[in-house]
């Protein structure tokens, strides 16, 4: 199973890093997906079919708080798997995120930080996870027998 993805976050430099750490953590991937803010990424759902959303917290126009608000709300989006990536450090903020069913990676991060936390969020198992990639190799992190 490939996964589409949607990266949300109004860096496009951390956008790029974001894409080439899901490049190296060795998860099958679909089509990515980039939005710069939260309006953005509405719209981006709505163009596409997204597996998987990783989104920043702090960001102009709509920030990821109130773009998750909204993605749970949508009986289309409620159950899509999300996963915050930002620096954000409030307890309080994080625990009113993680109460919306996300798990929260904080950056900087490992491809296998990242890998883990979406086989976590996506029900995904290493075992359905395929190693081969287009040219033969085998992607950063080995295999997925731990």
């Amino acid at each position: 199973m490939n996964l589409n993805v949607l990266i949300v976050d109004d860096s496009a430099v951390m956008r790029a890093m974001i894409r080439r750490t899901l490049l190296l953590s060795g998860m099958p991937l679909g089509e990515i997906h980039e939005a710069g803010n939260g309006v953005e990424a509405l719209t981006q759902l709505g163009e596409h079919w997204v597996d998987l959303a990783l989104l920043d917290v702090n960001m102009p126009v709509m920030d990821g708080e109130e773009l998750l608000t909204h993605i749970r709300a949508s009986e289309e989006w409620r159950a899509l798997a999300v996963i915050i990536v930002s620096t954000e450090s409030s307890d309080t903020r994080l625990a009113r995120l993680r109460a919306h069913g996300v798990e929260i990676v904080h950056k900087p991060f490992t491809p296998e930080q990242l890998r883990n936390t979406i086989l976590q969020v996506t029900g995904l198992t290493h075992a359905a996870v395929s190693t081969d990639t287009s040219d033969g190799s085998t992607p950063a992190g080995g295999d997925f027998d731990f």
